[in-house]
């Protein structure tokens, strides 16, 4: 028992920094599909995401979409990055990939529903901000986002 409470500090430490360093990492552009399965490794991805280098990131995806199993993550972030980079045709095809894999993806359905509410189509945005209200009942910051998302839209429709 005396070798167990001398490690719990070093365990407890340890516990302390893998959650921070995890609870940083989560933003929802790459809010991890629910769906079964591990995507392919998007580190690369979400850097040039970050980087706003939708062009490169659209690249590597399109390479994932070619030779990876089709993955949810991948096709929301092709529809993110499109999106991004000004082409909402392209954003919107992806994003329902995304959501054809998996209708329950909170980051596709907050990102399609931003899209929705940047066209100004608020109606759509609402019905995809009603499937985050209930994924989320307590909320998420998916659902926060598309709120302050929609609020936005409305106000400059005004």
């Amino acid at each position: 028992m005396p070798a167990f409470r001398s490690l719990r500090p070093q365990f407890l430490a340890a516990t302390l920094a893998l959650t921070a360093a995890f609870a940083g990492a989560a933003h929802a552009a790459d809010t991890p599909s629910a769906k079964p399965g591990a995507p392919p490794d998007l580190t690369a991805v979400r850097a040039k995401i970050k980087a706003k280098d939708f062009k490169a990131a659209i690249a590597d995806l399109n390479t994932l979409v070619n030779t990876a199993p089709q993955h949810p993550d991948v096709f929301n972030l092709l529809g993110f990055s499109y999106r991004k980079s000004g082409d909402r045709t392209n954003g919107a095809l992806y994003y329902r990939k995304a959501l054809d894999l998996d209708p329950l993806h909170k980051g596709a359905l907050e990102y399609q529903g931003a899209m929705f509410a940047e066209m100004g189509d608020i109606a759509k945005a609402k019905a995809n901000l009603a499937k985050l209200v209930q994924l989320c009942p307590s909320g998420c910051e998916e659902r926060e986002d598309l709120e302050k998302d929609i609020a936005a839209a409305a106000a400059k429709k005004k």
